[in-house]
């Protein structure tokens, strides 16, 4: 069990919930294992609590909890039903429900025989695929959720961020910890870009050793539990080899942000010489390939990305890219280091677009590209990022793509040292740091 007194608020994710809440649809909150989901269920419960609704109205079930192993849908469903109390609404709460055989057809169930409101969480998309679909098609509403953003990292770690006066007057904001030592908020960015938005960081603290011990566990379980462990029980033997998942995750977390077809993903790795490993040969086929990659996109270890041509306004289907869903696993896995830290920080804004409820693909104009087409509803931004505006050549490369775009819709360039001109013929450049706590 959580304790409820080291809670977190995460208002992005519960406000969305809340909304649902008492709507017909099944409410199912999706995302990387450890990222805060079975968290944010417990924040639920404590809403529904400070709102009236009493004790045995409200039913949890935490399948990795040895309590319920050998479930099967039949026996969720009796015990579920032993815990309706007659002429009351319930509220039923199951994290990691895809551990249970056949939970949809329960699930389902309890939607039609009782008058309750369902939350379940999942570490697998898969659980939402077309077969399980067709059960709730239209009956479940998604709640994607990502580990900390920035601004959560700052609140979790207990850092409030004051605006300072310099000596000259001017003001700058500065992160003050629980001691009332303060930071400049590029030391704290630091960090993040370090050890990542995982949650449970904020129990062990910014300890590089205890981070990694985390870290590590994280990325074990997803690979054994969420990847191979669900091919068995999805009863197929495509991903029957541990190594070769390990030599694609290690690629994809190599080759964040760069373009990248499946076809070229198992040529380098034979050209590279990591499938050398005594017992294989030859190149796996593309097809072998794509279903690895695919298991990695459904445990939302990576995100793929589409190109979209902006003169034509069609995606295209050749070169994607791949982000990993938090920075900390990927220092994990290929250590701490400097290098590729340009990409590393597009990560960063690609999945703060994401919590902010964009649509986001990769724009192609003429032989240029966009870093990221952001798109919701009639808003659309163009985004660059960069880590430094202050060379002239960095600038014109930069601003050359965005000032092909002739729409009318904001295009600003994110970066770490944006220089001195806050605007070039109307594209903005802003610091990437204050763009991330504005949101």
């Amino acid at each position: 069990m959580i304790d409820t007194h080291e809670l977190r608020k995460r208002d992005l994710y519960l406000n969305k919930m809340i909304a649902f809440q008492d709507t017909e649809p099944v409410k199912v909150v999706t995302g990387i294992r450890r990222c805060g989901k079975s968290s944010l269920l417990k924040l639920m419960t404590l809403h529904l609590k400070e709102n009236g609704i009493v004790d045995d109205q409200i039913l949890e079930m935490n399948f990795e909890s040895y309590a319920f192993k050998n479930m099967n849908s039949n026996t969720f469903y009796e015990y579920v039903k032993q815990h309706i109390v007659p002429n009351k609404r319930m509220y039923l709460f199951f994290d990691e429900v895809q551990r249970v055989p056949n939970w949809e057809d329960a699930v389902n169930s309890f939607r039609v025989d009782f008058n309750c409101d369902i939350y379940v969480t999942g570490s697998n998309a898969y659980m939402l695929s077309s077969e399980y679909a067709t059960y709730l098609s239209g009956r479940c509403v998604e709640i994607k959720m990502l580990p900390l953003s920035f601004s959560e990292f700052l609140t979790f770690h207990d850092f409030e961020i004051r605006e300072t006066i310099s000596a000259l007057g001017g003001a700058r904001k500065q992160a003050f910890d629980k001691t009332g030592e303060h930071y400049e908020l590029r030391e704290v960015f630091d960090a993040y870009m370090r050890f990542g938005g995982m949650p449970g960081i904020a129990e062990v603290g910014l300890v590089q050793e205890k981070a990694l011990v985390l870290l590590e566990g994280i990325y074990s379980t997803v690979i054994m539990r969420d990847i191979l462990e669900r091919e068995n029980r999805r009863g197929q033997k495509r991903i029957t080899d541990p190594v070769l998942l390990k030599k694609i995750i290690m690629f994809l977390a190599d080759n964040i942000g760069s373009s990248i077809s499946v076809s070229t993903i198992g040529n380098t790795l034979v050209n590279e010489g990591l499938l050398e490993n005594g017992r294989r040969k030859g190149t796996p086929s593309a097809h072998t390939v794509q279903a690895y990659v695919n298991a990695l996109l459904e445990a939302y270890f990576f995100y793929d990305i589409k190109r979209f041509d902006i003169k034509g306004k069609e995606f295209l289907r050749t070169l994607g890219k791949y982000y990993i869903v938090d920075i900390g696993l990927r220092n994990c896995l290929l250590g701490f280091r400097d290098r590729d830290s340009g990409h590393a920080i597009e990560n960063v804004v690609y999945f703060e677009l994401l919590r902010r409820g964009y649509d986001v693909s990769i724009g192609k104009i003429d032989n240029s590209e966009v870093d990221f087409i952001a798109t919701k509803a009639d808003d659309k931004l163009y985004v660059q990022v960069t880590e430094s505006m202050t060379s002239e050549d960095v600038r014109k490369r930069e601003l050359a793509p965005l000032q092909k775009i002739s729409d009318n819709y904001e295009k600003v360039v994110l970066s770490m040292n944006a220089g001195m001109d806050s605007s070039y013929d109307g594209i903005k450049s802003v610091n990437l740091i204050d763009w991330l706590i504005s949101g």
